[in-house]
């Protein structure tokens, strides 16, 4: 899931009056839609050498941004980033296009054990290809935290800090952030009270709107984005966010040199593992471009330089050996075996669940 806002390239669609003259000029544009500061810098200039294609490359900060776009329909993307449990429910309302696997060769690169648990949702593998995995975790300001609780990060691992409000009220003064999205927070929520993450009962589900509702008062920013800026400069000290944000938070303090210092916990009590999927939308004007695109992002020294820079792991096998050694043996990044085994993905919401979910999230932001 992504701040720095890339403007990478502008799409120019010159169009003869000949049809095959027009068809042939459209094949080299390419409009994405993805999360903010989620790929290298230096991806988009060396496909669009490579390819001549010349892409448009706009932003959103929530899958409830991109869903809309989908539902509505022309959405004017070639490519889109969901997440899987959105996706899920995407492909059952039609709006993507079957992939034609052979214009992706590069497929070959991702591992079948994966893809099984992707086919839990995208079935066959029909509709998408997984761009990064990550999980959703707890992102501090360490020393902060150690004026709070006696000179330990320990309360860290747990989520505990963050549920429980005579924890989460000693870092009211410093700046709490929490993901602007049900779709992360809810699940979240359930599984810290011992509930079924994937519950659609609306009494279960009103646990975690109870629990949330409680932290509410210490909450001073619900963001998606801004935060990974926020913490790297100190003006925020715990985030519920996306790893591979809160470790670019890290990794720009370090840079900074400015005397904070950032660390990312996956909770002991277990934590979301979520995948990113590539998808083509059915109206798609550029599919062409649109699969050159796909497959170029699973060559493995693509993926290992995507990984690089936004810190999230990448699906592609032969990438790993690739990868920064301080990011693949980061167990952050990539979780250890009994690290994952707590895991769990999002479901699919059908829609009067995500009606609850919004309105009992607009309950939760507004204090009511």
């Amino acid at each position: 899931m992504k701040l720095r806002i890339l403007t990478l390239g502008i799409a120019v669609s010159l169009l003869s009056a000949c049809g095959g003259g027009a068809k042939q000029e459209d094949s080299k544009v390419l409009n994405i839609y993805n999360y903010s500061d989620y790929i290298a810098e230096d991806t988009i200039p060396n496909f669009e050498k490579a390819t001549g294609i010349k892409v448009t490359y706009d932003v959103f900060d929530s899958d409830e941004m991109v869903e809309t776009k989908l539902l509505a329909g022309d959405s004017g993307y070639d490519v889109v980033v969901p997440t899987l449990n959105f996706f899920g429910r995407q492909i059952q309302a039609g709006v993507f296009l079957p992939l034609d696997k052979s214009k992706i060769p590069n497929l070959t690169n991702l591992d079948p054990e994966m893809m099984k648990r992707i086919a839990q949702q995208d079935p066959d593998n029909k509709y998408g290809v997984p761009y990064m995995i990550g999980t959703t975790g707890i992102g501090y300001n360490v020393d902060m935290l150690k004026e709070r609780f006696g000179g330990s990060t320990e309360i860290a691992n747990s989520w505990d800090l963050v549920f429980k409000p005579e924890n989460i009220a000693k870092m009211k003064d410093c700046g709490v952030t929490i993901l602007d999205t049900p779709a992360d927070m809810v699940p979240i929520a359930l599984h810290y009270l011992g509930e079924d993450p994937h519950s659609h009962d609306p009494a279960v589900i009103q646990k975690a709107a109870d629990l949330l509702k409680t932290i509410r008062p210490y909450v001073q920013n619900f963001h998606s984005s801004n935060y990974v800026g926020s913490l790297a400069n100190g003006g925020t000290c715990l985030v519920v966010g996306w790893s591979g944000d809160i470790i670019q938070a890290r990794d720009r303090a370090e840079e900074a040199d400015n005397g904070v210092t950032v660390a990312y916990s996956i909770p002991k009590e277990g934590a979301p593992q979520w995948f990113d999927m590539l998808a083509i939308p059915k109206d798609a004007k550029h599919p062409e471009a649109a699969y050159a695109f796909i497959n170029y992002l699973l060559d493995p020294k693509v993926a290992a330089a995507n990984t690089n820079f936004i810190h999230y792991a990448n699906p592609v096998g032969a990438a790993t050996p690739l990868v920064d050694e301080a990011i693949r043996t980061d167990p952050t990044i990539y979780p250890p075996a009994d690290v994952a085994a707590k895991m769990f993905t999002y479901s699919i919401n059908p829609p009067e669940v995500d009606k609850l979910y919004t309105r009992l999230w607009n309950e939760v932001k507004t204090g009511r």
